[in-house]
């Protein structure tokens, strides 16, 4: 998938005028802080109920579509299909997209908060940009439901398909199934079927 432009893929998928979810281009970076940049889980119930995974990269938040959302159990490997590029206004978005229109269903802000770039090559810091283009990007996420080290792999020389995968660390919690158990966003409190 042609990655080129940014957000020209996100732009030509979507009707402005019909659909609520923002454009982009306005001036939206946000500035890293201390503990990184910014990441943010939306559960988004279109044509199949899903997870998109958004990191913040350079100025835009680079996404994957997870089917079953992410897991706090290492064994669990969830495919992760990469998708357009979305503007950084996108992490705050929760509404309806119209039915007709390109992911049509309801969006809410399922988990975010800042991530720091983990991923190391013989002992020292790949930089993000370079380890998303390389296929393996390692990265530790301070969110509210989930926490701790994530891994994306791509699966060879597939652009598209990935697998995120829990590192096995302090935030491993085998038992606990937020994907399942935790429906609600954390801006609003609202669930998906809320919004329908």
């Amino acid at each position: 998938m042609a990655r080129g432009g940014k957000l020209a893929d996100y732009r030509r998928k979507r009707d402005f005028a019909k659909s609520s979810e923002p454009a982009g281009g306005r001036a939206a970076r946000r500035a890293a802080s201390d503990v990184g940049e910014l990441f943010v889980i939306q559960r988004h119930d279109a044509t199949r109920l899903h997870f998109d995974f958004r990191l913040q990269i350079d100025d835009v938040l680079v996404s994957w579509a997870v089917p079953k959302g992410p897991s706090l159990d290492p064994a669990d490997k969830r495919l992760a299909v990469r998708t357009e590029d979305h503007p950084l206004e996108y992490a705050d978005y929760e509404g309806r997209i119209p039915d007709g229109e390109y992911g049509a269903g309801t969006v809410i802000v399922w988990d975010t908060g800042r991530y720091v770039n983990i991923t190391e090559k013989r002992g020292k810091e790949v930089p993000i940009e370079e380890a998303l283009e390389h296929g393996h990007i390692k990265v530790w996420l301070a969110g509210e439901k989930i926490m701790g080290g994530f891994a994306l792999s791509r699966m060879g020389d597939d652009e598209d398909n990935w697998l995120l995968v829990k590192v096995d660390d302090e935030g491993v919690d085998r038992r606990r199934k937020p994907a399942k158990t935790q429906l609600e966003s954390v801006l609003t409190g609202r669930t998906n079927r809320d919004l329908a």
